[in-house]
Parts: structure tokens; sequence; C-alpha cells
């Protein structure tokens, strides 16, 4: 369940006016921690069902050029109670571009889901995990509060971690819309089974993200 009281942040770039706030973790010594899916590429109808039958709480960050035409497969996980966040249009690496491209990429997608699917999305996550001040000045000015990073990612051999060799209270883990020519012909619903045996192993439950941020 939600905590009653959401945990301060544990800000990689602390909070400041006009710029948006970056994380990587969550500041909770609850034994939980997030899931979040990028980018779209797989639109996989049987982790739709997994997700459903799970209850499984995740976030979207979802990028307009891999998905065309096929928003409503995002709308589904969302009907789900899934959340979604912003990843640009076309996936660039954002640092070091000039604001007005960056303003482009990040409003852009903005809009892209606002008349896809009706959302005003507050969270963004950047390419790559790649930013400057221009990229969070962007963010801001688009309307997304916080930007969101990763402590642990899911790739085809298993999870990888930032820092140490296990799972922390509060981790952020990162993995995408995958499908076997990605994942070394595994499924998206076997990697998804397999982080989530992961996540039960180490002792922990997966949390909606929102409900702590």
């Amino acid at each position: 369940p939600p905590p009653s009281v959401k945990p301060p942040l544990a800000a990689v770039w602390p909070p400041v006016p006009g710029l948006a706030t970056v994380i990587r973790r969550v500041a909770t010594t609850d034994r939980v921690v997030f899931l979040t899916l990028d980018d779209g590429i797989e639109k996989d109808p049987a982790f739709v069902d997994q997700a459903r039958d799970l209850g499984l709480p995740f976030t979207q960050f979802l990028e307009d050029e891999v998905i065309g035409d096929h928003y409503d497969y995002f709308r589904r996980l969302r009907e789900l109670g899934n959340r979604i966040g912003n990843h640009t249009l076309t996936h660039p690496e954002l640092a070091g571009q000039g604001y007005e491209f960056q303003l482009h990429e990040i409003c852009g997608q903005q809009d892209v889901l606002h008349y896809r699917l009706g959302l005003e999305p507050h969270l963004f996550r950047p390419p790559y995990g790649d930013y400057d001040r221009d990229t969070l000045r962007a963010a801001a000015d688009c309307g997304l509060a916080k930007a969101v990073l990763w402590s642990a990612e899911m790739e085809p051999d298993g999870l990888v971690y930032r820092s140490g060799g296990g799972l922390r209270p509060g981790d952020i883990i990162l993995a995408h819309f995958r499908g076997p020519d990605m994942l070394k012909g595994a499924t998206m619903t076997d990697m998804i089974t397999s982080l989530l045996r992961e996540v039960q192993a180490q002792g922990f439950a997966v949390a909606r993200l929102e409900d702590y941020i």
C-alpha cells in the first residue's frame, strides 16, 4: 500500500526553482523497489495479461519514434493503473544540445502524449540518463517536475547495479519494452518473470513509484 507520508526526495540534483529535480532512488526504509519500463519498442500482448494477472505496478517512459501509431497498447497498460512519463520524441543524447532543441524533444513528446492519451505527465526520463542544466530547465518548462534516473538495470543476463551487489530499499529499476531479438531469445514476459523472482529472492516487493514521489 502507499505510505501514509511520502518520504523526502533523495535528490541527485537538488530542487531548484525552474529546474526539474533529479532522483535516482527513493529515500525509504520500506522493503520496496520501483519498476520503470522505457521506450516502447516491444508491444507484446502477453505482457498486458501478465501485468493484469500480477497487479504489477510500473511506470512507462514512452518515446514517440518507436511507438508510432501503437499508443493503444500503452493505453491498455495505463488502464491497469500504470502511469506514463516522458522519454522524448526521438531518444537523442540531450546534454550539450541547445536549449531549443531539448525543449522541442521534451515538449514535443508532452504534446504527443496529450493528443494520443489525454495525459499531462509530470515525470521525465532523459535518454541514456544523460542531462545538463538546459535539460532540467526544458523539462520544467514543459511541466515535468522530476527527472527519474535509476539505480539498477535489467539486462538480458540479469540485474546490474549502479553500486553494491544487490537491491536496496527505494531502488528504481530500469527495464525496457524488449522482445526476443534483444533478449537473447527470451520474451518480455520471461524477462519480467526473471526480474520479479530476483526482486522477491532479495526480500523486496514492487511498489508504485508515484505513490512515493
